[in-house]
């Protein structure tokens, strides 16, 4: 039975689409738009009640599937157009862009450059202006939000992220989903526009309840520990609804320097309990370089924790995974616990400290919903289902001997 059967209702089951769905995967989320587009074919093929909606009723929906055809082809100095290889007319359309997916390359003056987020965006401008005001809504999925951490000024500096928003609102972009935005705020910028930043907390706990078995989630083994101010919603969350305590570090910096767009950690300064001899569970949006979770892993050591276990809803691992590897055979990291939402290395797969958490399902469902004009609210507050989930682990640890009742 689906993880989301209790968020409907039966009467909504009931409800008729905006428009005939479509997807359009852009470059560097094709594996995920597969992915996506085969759980729509399923609910297509087999409704029943337990599904976010009759999607045998949907307007077009016996297409052999719902991703639209699309390309943005490259001129030899660089410049590129978007190009919509069939009808959108009238459709509720669904664009996925995964911004950090700098393994796709073009070719300019005759040498192959890597996509950086500035180009994504481009071409995600491209395809939603090729439409000519044909489609009847169209919705931007972009997982990690182009120039997130660029959200806010503290001096005389752009505001990229803000700016974002506003050029796909001005273009008829009628939703913007993200992922863990950075500072979900920046959507003041946009006040009368759809918005909404998804916590993928269910799916990251249940990927790693799914690989390891020996967590004991209880206030005197298990603790949660932010890695600095800014992560520490996410974290007050996890520590709420599995009632467990919590720390948290702050970054102590040198704000005289910047080093690579940011200023350097001087020291992490850490407040709350005492870790010692327990599992620490620590939340953030993003590694970046990692260099901070290696260090605050080292902290964690130094204080006598148990096992690591880091989650992040991006790892981007923008220096390589080499250092993680060191450090995994130093026993100083346990496990990574990360998504699908933006391009990984694909050698992250074969190391045994990486897990990942797959969120076709979850984008699945938020778009049926969002085709169906329903509410999206049932999907957003993962907290029923994190303790069903939690109880079903604790009843086969127990099953196993692993948990004395």
């Amino acid at each position: 039975m689906s993880d989301f059967v209790s968020t409907w209702n039966q009467d909504s089951f009931l409800t008729y689409p905006v428009g005939p769905l479509g997807l359009i995967a852009m470059r560097g989320t094709e594996d995920l738009g597969d992915k996506i587009d085969r759980w729509l074919i399923h609910w297509r093929d087999h409704t029943d009640t337990s599904l976010p909606g009759d999607m045998t009723t949907t307007p077009g929906a016996q297409r052999e599937d719902f991703l639209v055809k699309t390309i943005c082809p490259r001129f030899g100095n660089g410049e590129g157009k978007g190009m919509i290889r069939e009808t959108i007319r009238g459709y509720d359309i669904y664009i996925l862009c995964d911004v950090g997916a700098y393994n796709c390359t073009y070719s300019m003056y005759g040498q192959e450059v890597p996509m950086g987020p500035d180009e994504h965006f481009a071409d995600l401008k491209r395809i939603i202006a090729a439409m000519n005001g044909k489609a009847k809504r169209i919705n931007v999925i972009m997982p990690m939000l182009y120039e997130g951490r660029q959200h806010r000024r503290t001096s005389r500096e752009s505001l990229d992220c803000a700016m974002m928003l506003q050029d796909l609102v001005r273009m008829g972009v009628s939703n913007i989903i993200t992922f863990d935005a950075h500072d979900p705020r920046v959507q003041n910028a946009i006040p009368t526009g759809g918005f909404e930043s998804i916590m993928p907390s269910y799916q990251v706990f249940k990927a790693l309840l799914k690989k390891d078995k020996t967590l004991q989630i209880d206030k005197d083994h298990l603790m949660i520990v932010s890695p600095d101010e800014g992560a520490i919603d996410r974290n007050i969350f996890y520590a709420s609804v599995l009632g467990l305590n919590m720390g948290m570090f702050y970054k102590r910096r040198d704000y005289t320097r910047i080093v690579n767009g940011r200023n350097p950690i001087i020291a992490h300064e850490y407040i709350g309990d005492s870790v010692e001899g327990k599992d620490v569970f620590v939340a953030d949006d993003i590694i970046s370089s990692g260099e901070s979770v290696i260090e605050l892993a080292r902290e964690l050591k130094a204080r006598h924790a148990r096992r690591i276990f880091a989650a992040a809803t991006f790892a981007l691992f923008t220096n390589g995974i080499e250092e993680y590897n060191q450090a995994y055979r130093e026993g100083v990291i346990d496990r990574v616990i990360s998504t699908n939402l933006t391009y990984r290395r694909p050698e992250l797969k074969e190391t045994p400290w990486f897990i990942e958490a797959d969120m076709s399902k979850y984008i699945a469902y938020i778009i049926a919903t969002l085709n169906h004009d329903r509410s999206l609210s049932g999907l957003l507050n993962p907290y029923d289902r994190i303790h069903r989930l939690l109880d079903k682990y604790n009843q086969e640890q127990m099953a196993a001997g692993i948990r004395l009742v």
